[in-house]
């Protein structure tokens, strides 16, 4: 053609050849010298060799002059302009960097109709690679699946699939890959390249639009709908909406409600920035899956399409990557809340490398300069949305008590865990048994020291009662525990039954002429115990245990028969007409005096009963004497109940070591002679009636005991670098500058070696204006608003007590300022004077 003959004219324009020649040259020696994604066309090797033969001689009357750039070797048929498959590079082609291409293309031009074939270079583990053959991939929307669309791809397809769709650029969108009719996998780095995900040629890819109720087409969730028409209809203020309750998820709710109202990080995902700051490769987050999790919840809550939302599959997502979540187990709103800051954070961190950074102590320098410092390292490993909303810094001050060395530092907070001012003294409610059978237990409320003894206790309730007492913690018809008198209070816990009985002073004294036996009060079954050898009968516990003073001279099996009658006759047994059990058993109840009717007892058999005998004679001396009570006739037999001796379970493998006795009542006798409802009865001390007055505290003053010198605890210790050795050190922290918003957690479970318990103080703060101005080190001199100054946002409450209880959430909507109650899926409107009360945590 014209330009080629141009060509063999002009030795000028052949040696500008050599330019792209070299570059050329320069990729076949070194090919990792090319950029990534750098572009580069193939070119028919023959073609090619002919070309540098022809530059090579400067020849224009050579015979090597190559013509037009020909790559019909390449194709397989010159109407699809398909290459051939199998295609090896540096054999069959070559590839040309652009701007060599672009100046061959110039002086040759290419045969007619033949594309030019533009490939890029690919980034694959320890090289680098040409992509001779781009993957050829299907895409459809997942709204109109029948149109589908092939297209070749080397990199991201995101881009290109808005472009071939018209997808708005307002619209959020996300990608899935279907490999076969049944598999489909989510795409979730939209930035990956094609290699990355693993997309081969044939597969599809699906692009879904979410909906504007927040939800995704393809993963719809359960909505709180009365009618499939209300699921268009429905539209309410954005934000005002309940979450459902999975299963004692309600702490979950709760922290979620408190978030969702927090406004810069609601903003944040309602705008989608953080689709740009997804860290996929973060070793320390959650692959970018809780910020998706927790965006889609979000999304959904503040479309204004929903009375309620299910975050089943949040509630999942939490479970996967925090193992304490699994189930539906009840948690701590302020555990999830924790972890769930932590996970957005490192999901959003911008920081790809975190780059180890050593810490420096103050020594002697200005605070100024080492909070700046300390601000700097912080922020080069973590930067988020989550440290620019919610972290700000303390100030550490360690000083050693041997040395006086101190230690400054200055430490990154999400969130203040301050505590409460802790009562030095307790309330307790106890039952007290008198020794006097027709008295009822009365109910006691005490108040004792917290870090007393179960002598306290007595000496409380002495006060009022002055005789000698036994405390014992009763549960489930039995003696769960019998406490010394030097045993710590805080080994009770609130919820603990505690019963105090009276005893008889013979029974406390060392030398006393009584013991003290434990009574428990069992009904015997109907039938034999299934698969036993012998003929026991089953037994069941009921009733309160007792705790009896029995004289050592009537340990015999007929005085204790006696004395345990005569202890429940007047209490809980009653015949029918309402007259004690005493009058009854002269007609009824036989006579135990004489051996003759003591074998004769339905007990157990006689063998059993002999040795029951010898094991409830339990002192050595046993008498003849019996209570001076009136004998029935010695022609009854049936007595009301037997006599067992058991352990601290109620069951009948011995223990001599334990003086635990149980008495056995045969069903038709307990029905007769025993009332249950009366036993259940007990009576109110005055005390009971004098309401119990919360503390009221000042939220300031939890501030104030935040920052209180404290000194650290053994579990705990401080290595000081100058005496080289661990050692308990003073600790003070101070507020150095404060976030945006301020998460402010309040201790009420308290946490002991010994015992557990929640704080019911109410904590008064301002609904307004919560001024931070005197704790703050750090003084600034702006003269706008002070950072020190908040506004309360929202505020998460637990009822009940520590093993179970239920959290609720009070927040103020970021749109209309209006304050909301959230108990899980209901939500209504609230007054800010319902909002300060025990139960914020």
């Amino acid at each position: 053609n014209e330009r080629s003959e141009d060509l063999k004219k002009s030795p000028a324009k052949i040696r500008s050849l050599e330019e792209p020649w070299r570059k050329q040259v320069q990729y076949e020696e070194s090919p990792l010298g090319w950029e990534l994604e750098e572009p580069g066309f193939e070119c028919c090797r023959r073609w090619y060799d002919q070309w540098k033969e022809y530059v090579e001689t400067g020849d224009q009357n050579s015979s090597s002059f190559p013509g037009q750039i020909d790559n019909t070797e390449l194709f397989e048929d010159l109407e699809s302009y398909h290459l051939k498959d199998r295609l090896v590079e540096n054999e069959d082609f070559v590839l040309i960097p652009a701007e060599a291409w672009h100046k061959l293309l110039a002086w040759y031009d290419m045969l007619p109709d033949q594309p030019p074939l533009e490939r890029k270079v690919v980034d694959l583990p320890s090289t680098v690679k040409v992509e001779v053959y781009p993957v050829e991939i299907f895409l459809c929307l997942h709204s109109d699946m029948e149109n589908i669309l092939t297209e070749q791809f080397s990199h991201t397809i995101q881009k290109t699939m808005r472009k071939l769709f018209e997808v708005p650029e307002s619209a959020e969108t996300r990608l899935w890959m279907k490999s076969s009719d049944t598999s489909c996998e989510r795409l979730r780095n939209i930035h990956m390249t094609v290699l990355d995900s693993c997309l081969s040629s044939g597969m599809t890819v699906i692009m879904e639009m979410r909906n504007a109720d927040g939800t995704w087409p393809s993963s719809r969730p359960q909505i709180m709908r009365n009618s499939v028409d209300e699921q268009d209809s429905y539209r309410g203020q954005p934000g005002v909406c309940g979450l459902t309750n999975l299963g004692n998820t309600c702490f979950m709710n709760s922290a979620l409600q408190c978030l969702s109202n927090t406004p810069p990080l609601t903003e944040y995902f309602l705008r989608n920035a953080y689709l740009e700051e997804l860290n996929f490769t973060n070793p320390l987050g959650m692959r970018g899956e809780i910020a998706e999790a927790y965006a889609d919840v979000i999304k959904q809550m503040w479309s204004g399409r929903h009375y309620s939302v299910v975050p089943r599959i949040f509630k999942t997502k939490v479970g996967h990557f925090a193992s304490q979540f699994l189930g539906y187990q009840q948690h701590d709103s302020q555990e999830l809340l924790s972890f769930l800051l932590d996970g957005l954070h490192e999901d959003l961190n911008r920081v790809k490398n975190k780059e180890y950074i050593e810490l420096r102590d103050a020594d002697g320098r200005p605070d100024q300069e080492v909070a700046e410092e300390a601000w700097r390292n912080h922020r080069r490993r973590n930067d988020s949305v989550i440290v620019d909303t919610f972290h700000g810094l303390f100030k550490s001050t360690l000083v050693c008590p041997e040395c006086s060395k101190v230690s400054v530092t200055f430490d990154p907070f999400c969130y203040l865990s301050v505590p409460l001012p802790v009562s030095k003294e307790r309330v307790m409610e106890v039952f007290f048994v008198s020794v006097d059978p027709a008295a009822k237990p009365v109910q006691h409320r005490l108040i004792v020291p917290k870090a007393g003894k179960v002598s306290d206790m007595c000496t409380a309730l002495s006060q009022v009662t002055n005789v000698p007492m036994v405390v014992a913690d009763v549960f489930n018809h039995r003696f769960y525990k019998i406490y010394q008198a030097d045993e710590s209070l805080s080994c009770i816990l609130d919820r603990d039954d505690i019963f105090v009985y009276e005893l008889s002073r013979g029974a406390v004294e060392e030398d006393g002429d009584e013991l003290v036996l434990a009574l428990y009060l069992r009904e015997r079954s109907h039938y034999r115990e299934y698969g036993s050898s012998n003929s026991n009968y089953g037994t069941s516990l009921f009733g309160h245990p007792l705790l009896v003073s029995v004289p050592r001279s009537q340990c015999s099996h007929e005085a204790l028969y006696q004395v345990f009658l005569q202890r429940l006759s007047t209490k809980d047994c009653r015949n029918e007409d309402g007259t004690s059990v005493e009058s009854a058993v002269e007609d009824e109840a036989p006579d135990i005096s004489g051996s003759q009717q003591t074998r004769r007892m339905p007990s157990e058999d006689d063998e059993e009963e002999e040795e029951e005998e010898e094991g409830t004679r339990l002192s050595p001396q046993s008498s003849e004497r019996h209570p001076k009570r009136k004998c029935c006739p010695a022609k009854r037999s049936k007595l009301l109940f037997s006599i067992q001796a058991v352990n601290s379970n109620g069951t009948t493998e011995r223990s001599i070591a334990q003086p635990y006795v149980a008495i056995d009542w045969d069903p038709d006798m307990k029905k007769k002679y025993y009332n249950e409802n009366e036993a259940e009865k007990y009576v109110k001390h005055p005390s009971m009636e004098i309401p119990h007055q919360q503390t009221r505290v000042d939220l300031q003053q939890c501030i104030e005991l935040f920052t209180t010198v404290e000194t650290l605890e053994e579990e705990n210790p401080w290595y000081c670098p100058n005496c080289k050795k661990h050692q308990l050190a003073t600790k003070k922290l101070d507020l150095w500058s404060l976030p945006e918003v301020l998460i402010i957690h309040l201790k009420r479970f308290s946490y002991t070696k010994y015992s557990r318990e929640k704080l019911d103080t109410i904590v008064d703060f301002p609904i307004r204006n919560l001024d931070f101005s005197g704790f703050l080190l750090r003084k600034t001199s702006s003269s706008g608003e002070p950072p020190s100054r908040y506004d309360l946002i929202a505020v998460s409450n637990h009822y009940g007590g520590l093993r179970d209880g239920h959290y609720t959430s009070y927040a103020r909507n970021k749109d209309n300022g209006q304050w909301y109650y959230f108990d899980d899926s209901k939500v209504t409107y609230a007054r800010e004077e319902h909002i300060v009360v025990s139960l914020a945590v």
